[in-house]
Parts: C-alpha cells; structure tokens; sequence
C-alpha cells in the first residue's frame, strides 16, 4: 500500500510519497529526478511540449538504466564482502533480491 499527498503554499508544490514496509521502486525515483531535471511550463507550445516530453522520457530511461546499474553494482560488492566473511547463506539470499 502506498500514498501520496500533493500540497501548494506559498513555499512552491511540496509532496510526500510512502510505501508499506519497502522502500520506493527505482521506476518512482527515476521519474521524480526526471520531473525534477526536466520541468515542462503549463504555457509551453504545444510542439515544445511535445518535443519537452520526448526528452524527459530519454532522461527518465537513462537515469533509470544507471540506478539499476548502481544496485546491481552495489549488491556484488555487498555479495562479495558477505562471501570473504563466510556468510554464504546471505550471500544466496542477496543474489535472489
């Protein structure tokens, strides 16, 4: 289960985002860095827009490529400190995440 409250004040748009006892998918934080590194104006020509929007998603597609990179890099190195201290048992449970 997950949430999502949107809120305007005079601060700007401000939001929070919650999951259930997991952390947030890596799809749901490449669009939120996309949104954040390519905003597309309400008043923008529909061409621009449209042009706007095709970059966002090759921004979101490439960020979301490099997280998962990252994960993967970052489990390996986690896999392989596990396996030098003689925890192969976390190691099989890490590489079946």
């Amino acid at each position: 289960m997950s949430f999502e409250i949107k809120v305007t004040s005079n601060l700007g748009n401000i939001s929070v985002a919650t999951e259930n006892e997991k952390g947030h998918s890596v799809e749901y934080l490449a669009q939120r860095c996309a949104d954040k590194i390519c905003g597309i104006s309400e008043n923008a020509a529909p061409e621009v827009r449209q042009q706007a929007e095709a970059f966002k998603v090759a921004i979101y597609n490439t960020i979301l490529y490099y997280m998962r990179q990252a994960i993967t890099s970052d489990r390996t190195t986690v896999a392989g400190l596990l396996k030098k201290q003689g925890h192969d048992n976390l190691v099989k449970i890490l590489t079946e995440l």
